[in-house]
């Protein structure tokens, strides 16, 4: 079922009206579990790990450092959210605020950064409907106003709601606001909100770029050729931002989400120099040990030769500045 695509030199711009298939899943690279996989691996515990050791999550809640005007700053608040101050802009990635989200417990560490913090928000980026990923009661905090880039087929959820600065963006199609570019770009995923939409919108990742950095977004995603195929279009990624949980039982798992040392090589494949660790530490999605995603992030890359100051393994809270 894997989709030929080849990397282009100039981004496609969208055209005005769209028009979407009834599905995507002709973009899968893996068939997804069925009904009974979901249920063995349910049974047995796999999507439970023991949270005992949550306390062992480093927390950070300093705000938002003030950055250069040429920097950009890198702020982990849990999960996929990260709050990037680039090229002028306020952005956030799949902004989850909530204490609990759906058919899960309650977060294990709070927001890293207070929503009252956030100066306004110029842009959000959403990689997919999942809803770890696509909170609606985070969206609800911000004016309806704010610009949302969304994958294909996924801008009516939002004008629903209110918003009325929706972009739908196909892979590799690019939009603008002032000098940043927001690229959506392919991932080994898929998508569903309830029983009878699965694939019927896009899922991806995001290329952020201004006039000094590039940033990766990987969203949520396997391991897969699409990667290289990322790098070879966009050259000189300053930071990669890597799912690292999530990923046991590994049959399970490997048809959507990256193990630690996957992510070292994704890093490595779309030619980031710097890797920033996501998607662990804060909701328990799997049956690995909360710390395990972050420890085996540092062994997989000390052990593929990469200086380990370009590895941010960030506190909940924490920013990182990547200067001009």
């Amino acid at each position: 079922m894997s989709q030929t695509i080849r990397p282009e030199t100039t981004p496609a711009t969208p055209p005005r009206e769209r028009t979407w298939p009834s599905s995507f899943k002709d973009r899968l690279t893996c068939p997804l579990p069925d009904f009974r996989e979901v249920i063995s691996v349910a049974w047995y515990g796999g999507f439970h790990a023991d949270a005992g050791d949550a306390d062992q999550i480093p927390v950070l809640r300093a705000g938002l450092p003030p950055v250069g005007p040429r920097d950009a700053g890198v702020t982990w608040v849990g999960h996929a959210t990260y709050v990037l101050r680039i090229g002028g802009l306020t952005v956030l990635t799949d902004p989850v605020w909530s204490r609990k989200i759906p058919g899960v417990r309650n977060r294990l560490t709070p927001p890293g950064v207070a929503w009252s913090d956030l100066p306004p928000v110029d842009a959000v980026v959403i990689s997919h409907n999942h809803y770890d990923h696509l909170d609606a009661p985070t969206l609800r905090r911000l004016p309806r106003h704010t610009p949302m880039f969304v994958p294909a087929n996924l801008g009516g959820w939002f004008t629903k709601k209110g918003f009325t600065n929706v972009t739908e963006l196909d892979w590799w199609e690019s939009a603008r606001i002032g000098d940043v570019s927001f690229d959506f770009v392919p991932a080994h995923h898929w998508s569903r909100r309830s029983l009878f939409d699965t694939c019927k919108t896009l899922w991806g990742g995001w290329v952020l770029t201004s006039g000094d950095h590039r940033i990766y977004f990987a969203g949520d995603t396997a391991y897969g050729d699409r990667f290289k195929l990322i790098g070879a279009r966009y050259p000189g990624i300053d930071l990669a931002l890597m799912p690292v949980g999530a990923y046991e039982p590994r049959w399970f798992m490997h048809v959507s989400h990256v193990d630690p040392a996957e992510a070292v090589q994704a890093c490595e494949d779309v030619g980031a120099r710097r890797m920033a660790t996501m998607h662990w530490g804060t909701f328990v999605l799997s049956g690995e040990p909360v710390m395990a995603p972050v420890q085996e992030a540092r062994a997989a890359w000390t052990a593929s030769g990469r200086d380990r100051a370009d590895l941010w393994d960030l506190a909940v809270g924490e920013t990182r500045v990547l200067t001009a």
